[in-house]
């Protein structure tokens, strides 16, 4: 007996912690999100509206890279972890390439979580941790074919992750992860003491 896994959903993995200097740039990173947080009225204005459990310059601000220099350290970091995984994923990007379209912050404060979404018009999201104290939520993917699944019996246990219709992905700062925009994913509600700060970004193809 032959099974062939086809149509498969990969998950780009990385971390930032082999680079020269990382603790420098993640304090760097960590003190620009928190003065964030502290200076855009308009974005706190926006999590409270959209029911954001903490603070998120999603809403607020686009220009990160321009606006400050260790997210534009970032993005060039970003580009060559992108650029690496296109390659994994085999796309034909023709006369294009994938270039960063967003990029915001995310200060996700205790017992708050993010609900199950996509990222639309997009070929490539991910995120990169900042701070993942003790509790901090994992980032849950879903089984891209489990609204298909109708009356399919659940998966045991002791499945492995490409047969679990839930993966748990657990980060720790300096992770990257990136994966096919079109993948719900969501964040549980952070059981940390303290916040889970991460940058999230999305690669449209241009």
């Amino acid at each position: 007996m032959t099974l062939r896994p086809l149509f498969v959903t990969p998950i780009y993995e990385a971390s930032l912690t082999t680079d020269r200097s990382f603790e420098n740039f993640n304090a760097d990173i960590l003190a620009a999100c928190q003065e964030l947080e502290a200076e855009d009225a308009a974005g706190r204005a926006w999590s409270r509206a959209h029911g954001y459990g903490g603070y998120t310059s999603y809403g607020s601000l686009n220009d990160l890279p321009q606006r400050m220099s260790v997210f534009a350290d970032l993005k060039r970091k970003l580009d060559r972890h992108a650029a690496r995984f296109a390659e994994g994923l085999h796309l034909d990007l023709g006369g294009g390439r994938l270039r960063l379209d967003s990029l915001w912050v995310n200060v996700l404060k205790p017992g708050a979580g993010h609900s199950g979404h996509i990222h639309p018009h997009s070929v490539i999201s991910g995120t990169v941790y900042v701070a993942t104290p003790p509790g901090a939520s994992a980032l849950k993917i879903e089984d891209p074919r489990l609204p298909l699944m109708m009356a399919a019996p659940p998966r045991r246990p002791d499945a492995p992750d490409d047969a679990q219709a839930f993966v748990y992905l657990q980060p720790q700062a300096g992770t990257v992860f990136m994966w096919e925009s079109w993948l719900r994913h969501e964040v549980p509600a952070n059981r940390a003491r303290t916040p889970r700060i991460s940058v999230s970004f999305n690669y449209a193809w241009r």
